[in-house]
């Protein structure tokens, strides 16, 4: 059987089926194969059902500390129930699934689901692109489109003999399907999945040792971003280590542990723990995608596309994890409905967007977010910088909330004014970023950001405030 259509979609995560509602908008015919369910990673198996968790972690730690704000709660009233917290992550997924499915057929979007495989030119198709899919029952399917988008995303990176096996080694795939929490784990990798797993398995009352093999946690962030999430993790009961190298080849099991000594800067540690977790990035799903029958080339793993999405084929063109760069779920997003357009016709439209325009968010307690260059980055590029700095215990809704650690910091360039960086780690810094990303994108100054009445009392505030005490202008610090 075959499929005719103007544009097909190579994978149905946030990126894919981004793409695929755009192309629709624009009078396309659009079909996406999807190996497995649409939403992808970030729904299934990443953004939402790990976010779902670190909601209950919150709530759990919040109400063991419910005494602070006055309220009562009797001796072993407040109890963890672990199969409810993941059955309510599944229900959270369940029913962003249904929403996904919902705005496939409200927007005529045909979905194939299969194992999607790119042919070289045939009799059928004068160029490279068709799609030959297997679908559950082993039949083939062929898509022939007039352009095709590569949105296949990634998977967790392991370490070289270090394999997860599921049980006792785990990723963040595994980890997400506990049936139960492990009295300790060791997570390996200090980057933003390692923090955001340390941070919800504490809050559960896990015994945690986050290991990092750079000289600090987060190291795309700030390095005040950094020092600060150490201190406060620590704070809370995390052992974290910095600049450790694993002696992987002594990793062992011994009494129901994972077991592995480590080279820190104080000599060697033995560490150990009922659970080890995997963290230390992600690697693109370029295996099996039929790439040697076309002119697509790729780099250190990752596909390779020009300014607009197009591979080495321009017909063809790649989003997402896929081809590196910013591995977000809004980033890929934002590089379909690009993609989508360019491929429409729409000339203006950019697949790849600046990096330092794409905000960053990291869900743990506190929370970190950012956009932009960080202070080391601005003053590598040659930067005079000037920088503001407010905490949010100086920050009314923070202190009303009971949440007052953290801070937000601008960079701004001493010359010509203009926001470089925005950086913070606090209450609600996932919510709060938007209005940095917009300043960013605007080309503002802290001076215009600062003349922004900011409503009282808000945790916008410290935004509000950082921007003018860049010029030493803050009134609440």
């Amino acid at each position: 059987m075959t499929i005719e259509v103007d544009v097909a979609i190579l994978g149905g995560g946030p990126g894919g089926y981004t793409a695929a509602i755009r192309a629709a908008q624009l009078g396309k015919r659009v079909a996406i194969v999807e190996m497995d369910k649409l939403g992808g990673t970030c729904l299934h198996r990443g953004c939402i059902p790990s976010k779902s968790l670190l909601r209950s972690a919150e709530v759990y730690a919040s109400l063991l500390e419910a005494h602070t704000y006055g309220i009562t709660i009797a001796e072993n009233a407040v109890t963890l129930d672990f199969e409810r917290v993941q059955s309510r992550k599944e229900q959270t997924v369940e029913q962003l699934y249904k929403g996904v499915q919902y705005l496939m057929k409200k927007n005529g979007i045909q979905i194939i689901q299969g194992k999607g495989r790119i042919v070289g030119p045939s009799i059928f198709s004068p160029r490279s692109g068709s799609l030959a899919v297997e679908l559950p029952d082993g039949e083939m399917e062929s898509v022939i489109s007039q352009n095709l988008i590569i949105a296949t995303g990634s998977r967790p990176r392991s370490l070289p003999g270090l394999t997860p096996d599921g049980v006792h080694i785990l990723t963040s795939d595994e980890v997400l399907l506990l049936d139960k929490l492990p009295e300790s784990i060791l997570i390996v990798g200090g980057g933003v999945i390692g923090v955001e797993w340390a941070s919800m398995l504490q809050d559960f009352g896990v015994q945690v040792t986050l290991v990092e093999a750079g000289s600090r946690l987060l190291p795309g962030e700030d390095t005040e971003i950094s020092a600060e999430m150490t201190r406060i993790l620590r704070r809370r009961g995390v052992r974290v280590l910095t600049g450790v190298g694993l002696k992987i080849d002594e990793l062992r099991m011994e009494d129901g542990e994972v077991q592995v000594a480590a080279d820190t800067q104080d000599g060697v540690v033995h560490l150990s723990a009922e659970k080890l977790l995997l963290s230390v990035g992600r690697q693109a799903n370029v295996e099996g995608l039929g790439l040697e029958n076309t002119d697509i080339r790729t780099a250190n793993g990752f596909i390779q596309v020009n300014e607009h999405g197009q591979t080495g084929e321009r017909h063809i063109y790649a989003i997402g994890d896929v081809i590196g760069g910013v591995q977000l779920a809004h980033a890929a997003a934002h590089e379909g409905i690009a993609a989508a357009e360019h491929l429409s016709g729409i000339m203006d439209s950019h697949a790849q967007t600046a990096p330092h325009l794409i905000p960053r968010c990291i869900y743990s307690r506190p929370e970190v977010a950012s956009v932009g260059l960080t202070e080391d980055g601005a003053r590598a590029q040659g930067h005079d910088v000037k920088t503001g700095k407010v905490p949010f215990q100086a920050i009314g809704k923070a202190i009303v909330l009971g949440d007052t650690e953290g801070f937000v910091k601008v960079i701004a360039d001493r010359r010509t004014n203009d926001i470089l960086g925005v950086h913070m780690i606090g209450p609600h810094a996932t919510d709060l970023i938007s209005e940095a990303s917009l300043a960013a994108v605007l080309d503002a100054t802290p001076w215009e950001v600062g003349q922004m009445i900011h409503p009282h009392p808000t945790l916008s505030e410290a935004l509000g405030e950082a921007m003018l005490a860049v010029d030493g202008r803050a009134i609440a610090f």
